[in-house]
Order: structure tokens, then sequence, then C-alpha cells
């Protein structure tokens, strides 16, 4: 592969950038009065202000010319039509396929199986909303149990809360962590003639889901529920029938998809089940429609005015010619509280490599550590080390506009002075004009001068909600074509399970292994905890 850093175009950046290291945004606002105006992109409903972004125009042009070298329209159109572009595993991408409308240029295989997993999970939904399911005592469920982990947890997690908030009918829980506890203190809430458990594993053998999965059946059993009785209480979201089978679950209520379905990619297909029961069958379908017109913004848009295309190559000048390590995702709406931890393992799942697709070393840096929480509470958390720390950190500020009143005018203004005061800072001149005691002086000033995005929504709804996690996949994809790795496999996340398994065995079996002395010393332990 072709070292990045010797193109013309990356040269040409890491040129400009060392020129204009000590760009003033409060200076660049003053030169250029139209600097607002001409830093922003709509898109599918959304709006990303980057103009508090330490660039200029003439970067933005850089970027554009990174991004052409690159092919990266290309690169768009292969997702489009289904080329293998997850190289190591011989895949299409082809999430953008589970949230087209039926008839809309995909190969009609794919579109009649697309469509009819939708179709069922939407006459599923409507049985259980109605009470025509019933569990093992004739009485309707009241609450629906995903048991996933990774991928199969995280999105469908992060859109219930996004949209259904805290209550739905019926109330949808999640469980994926193998703490025991976490299932205990689940099952402890819930009626088990009125629970509905979906396990969901591409695979059906996650050892962490079977586990949970496994414990949710003997509470059934415990609870007077026969072994006749288990389909009526499971229903399973996989690609293995025969396992699904073999655990008790009837495979007519087994809901399918395609080995071009990535698990953090996932939350559109059937994995989106939950998703389905929380909010209903139309609000999945307004889901699914703002993904899709985020995606035709992404393939036709020019990629000036391309909104995912600059938060990529925004991202791309803050992490590689600024060096900037991390990005900080603030959502002010208290629902999106699970956003960063979905955006977690979106980028750094994907992008997190240091080996290209090719199999040569990435010669530049790739993904940042992704971070953040939910605004107002993280403006007394650490945005005091976003404001005056010694690391200068990007944010992502994310606004939705809707409601009205003192209350949510607050919470606007609470978000727009965040990302005011990170860029002007405050001068020693400005505190003493206040009258500040000297002594007092420097622990009060700021630099400022600390760049973010601003994305707006007019309202955080199915449509809108979309819209938005769809820009930042093809975020992902795009920073992947640019540092030229694949952004569509996780073969780091692989050696952690098979020493997870084998560490198991010992745990369990008392077999000895070969491990370094420090993991020897603490399996040791974990076998007498009361030699601690």
């Amino acid at each position: 592969m072709t070292d990045i850093e010797q193109t013309p175009a990356w040269r040409a950046l890491a040129a400009h950038a060392q020129a204009s290291s000590h760009a003033d945004l409060n200076t660049l606002f003053a030169q250029d009065p139209a600097r607002a105006n001409n830093l922003r992109v709509q898109g599918s409903g959304l709006l990303l202000d980057y103009s508090k972004q330490r660039l200029t125009p003439e970067t933005r042009d850089l970027l554009l010319e990174l991004a052409r070298s690159c092919d990266l329209p290309q690169a768009i159109a292969a997702m489009f039509v289904g080329e293998h572009i997850n190289k190591t595993e011989d895949r299409a991408a082809w999430h953008v396929a589970l949230r087209a409308p039926r008839d809309t240029g995909f190969p009609d295989e794919v579109h009649t199986e697309v469509h009819k997993v939708l179709d069922a999970m939407a006459g599923f939904t409507d049985n259980l909303r109605s009470g025509l399911w019933r569990g093992y005592t004739g009485e309707t469920i009241t609450d629906v149990v995903n048991i996933g982990i990774g991928g199969s947890d995280l999105g469908p997690r992060m859109v219930c809360r996004a949209l259904a908030g805290l209550e739905s009918e019926p109330a949808v829980h999640f469980v994926a962590s193998v703490d025991p506890q976490e299932m205990h203190d689940m099952l402890s809430r819930l009626d088990p003639a009125r629970s509905l458990f979906i396990v969901t594993s591409k695979s059906f053998t996650t050892a962490e889901t079977l586990a949970n999965a496994s414990a949710a059946r003997d509470w059934l059993r415990a609870n007077g529920a026969g072994e006749e009785d288990i389909a009526k209480h499971f229903v399973a979201v996989s690609t293995n029938a025969q396992a699904v089978a073999d655990f008790g679950i009837d495979t007519a209520n087994m809901f399918g998809f395609w080995d071009w379905v990535g698990g953090r990619f996932s939350l559109w297909s059937a994995v989106g089940l939950s998703i389905s029961l929380a909010l209903g069958t139309e609000n999945l379908r307004e889901l699914l429609s703002g993904a899709h017109a985020m995606d035709e913004h992404f393939r036709s848009a020019p990629l000036q005015q391309n909104l995912p295309v600059m938060l990529a190559l925004v991202g791309i000048w803050n992490r590689n010619f600024l060096n900037m390590p991390s990005l900080v995702v603030a959502p002010y709406a208290q629902r999106l509280e699970h956003f960063p931890a979905w955006l977690q393992q979106l980028e750094m799942e994907s992008n997190g490599k240091s080996t290209a697709a090719d199999g040569s070393p990435v010669a530049v840096a790739t993904a940042p550590a992704i971070w953040g929480s939910v605004g107002t509470n993280a403006q007394h958390a650490y945005f005091q080390m976003l404001h005056q720390g010694s690391d200068v950190l990007p944010v992502d500020f994310i606004l939705s506009l809707a409601g009205d009143g003192p209350r949510r005018d607050q919470l606007v203004a609470n978000c727009l002075a965040q990302a005011e005061a990170l860029m002007t800072g405050k001068s020693a001149a400005q505190v003493r004009a206040q009258g500040i005691s000297e002594r007092l002086v420097t622990h009060r000033s700021f630099a400022g001068n600390r760049p973010s995005n601003m994305l707006v929504l007019e309202k955080l709804d199915a449509r809108n909600l979309g819209a938005l996690l769809a820009a930042y996949e093809h975020k992902t994809y795009v920073q992947g074509v640019i540092w030229g790795i694949n952004s569509f496999d996780q073969w780091g996340v692989e050696l952690g399970k098979v020493l997870a398994e084998r560490i198991l065995d010992e745990l369990q079996e008392g077999q000895a292994g070969q491990h370094d002395a420090s993991t020897q010393a603490l399996i040791d332990i974990a076998k007498r905890p009361a030699d601690l």
C-alpha cells in the first residue's frame, strides 16, 4: 500500500497544518464575517456547524483533495452496489440495504429477504403489542428482555432509550454483562408468566449471551414453566437455526439476517426486534427511513456539501494534523445517554487498527479514543479539563431543538454557551477588568481556541435519530477509506475470547495452563479468594 504520508495531498495538508498551527478561532471569525455560513453543511434534517474547528476554507479544500486522492467517491459507490469492501472476510458491508424501501436499486433477492424479515418482525410486534401473544399461563406479555452483547445490545439499547425513554408498552429491558448480578437484578423485577426474552446472537454461540439466556430459561422453569412452555417466552435473532432449536426456541420464531450485516451496523436488521417491540412498527420504519435519507445524501451529495464526509474530514484534520488523541461526544438530550457508548463501538471497533487493508502497517494515527456523556451533567464533571486542561480535545455537541419554554431554552443556552466558551476563552485582561485579585488571574483565565462541532436536530424523533446514526456510520467508513483500513472486521476482539475460554476451563476444571507470571498469580487468587 502507498504510504499516505508521502502522497502530495497529505504532504500539502501537513505543510498547511504547520503554517497554520497557531491560528486563533476568534481572529478567524473576525477576519471572515461569513465564516459561520461557509463552514456548515445540512443533510437529511441535520445541520453540522464546523466553523468552530481550527481550520479555514483552504483547510477544507485540502481535505477534500485528500478525499479525492483516496478515491472516496468510488469507495462510496462500491458500498452501495454490494462490492466486497470487507476484504478480510470477503463480504459486502451492505447495512444500507437494510433500511432501503422496497424496489430501490438493490438486487431483488436482497430486497425480498430484507423485507420478508421486516414483515415478520411487524407481524410479531403487532401480535405481542395487541395481546395476541401470551405466556404459559395465558397472560399477556408486559416485559421484554433483549439478551445480547456488543452490537446485539448497544444499538437497540441506545435507540430504545432515545425514543421510548424509560417507559414503553411492553417495557423493554437489556441484559449484556456476564456478571450474574445483572441478570439476577433484572429477573427479580419481572413476572415469569408475563416476560419474553429475545436471545440475540448471530452465531448463537456467543458465550456471554448463552450464559444469560440459560439463566433466564432456568428461572422460568423454577417458576413453573415446563419445557414445552419455553417457546412461548423465547424468540431468537440468529442465523443458526439448529442451535436455536436445540435451546428450545421454535425456529418459526427465529428472525434471521445475513453475513454482510456487521454487529455494530446491525440495529437496522432483525437485531432491532426489541426496537420494534418498544416503539411499534411505524416508528421502526421511520427510523429506517431517516437512515435511508442520510444514505441517499451520502451517496449523492457533492463532497463539500456531504455531511458525513465533512464530519469525517474534520476528524482527520484533528487526529492526524493537529494530533488530538480523542474525541469527546456531548449530547444535550438526556435520552441520548447511551449514544457515546454506541459510538465507541462503531468508531473504535471499526477503525481502531494499525494494519492496512492490504496487510501492511498503517503509517498514520487511526481511530481516536471516543468518550463523553450527556450535557449538562458533563459540564460539572470533565468540562473543567476541556476548558483548562493541558490537552486540547475536540468536542461533538449534539443538540435537539425540540420543546419550548424556559427549561428547553436553558438546555439550548447551556449547549451553545459551552461551545462558545471553549472557543473564545477568557483573557487575563478580561479577568482583571472584573476586579479579580491578581493572585487569581491565571487561575480564572481560559486560553480558548478549543475546537468543537455542533450537530443540530430539529427534534429527537425516529427519523432524525436514524439520520444521525447513519451519518456517524458513514463518517466511520470515510475515515477508514482515507486511512486505508478495513472498517468492517474486528480481529482484535478474538484473542481475548480465546484466552477467556482457556482460563475459564482452568478455573472450573482445575486444569493447569501456561501464562505470564502476573496472569497465573491472579488465576490462583481467583481460585482461592479467601486468601486475599
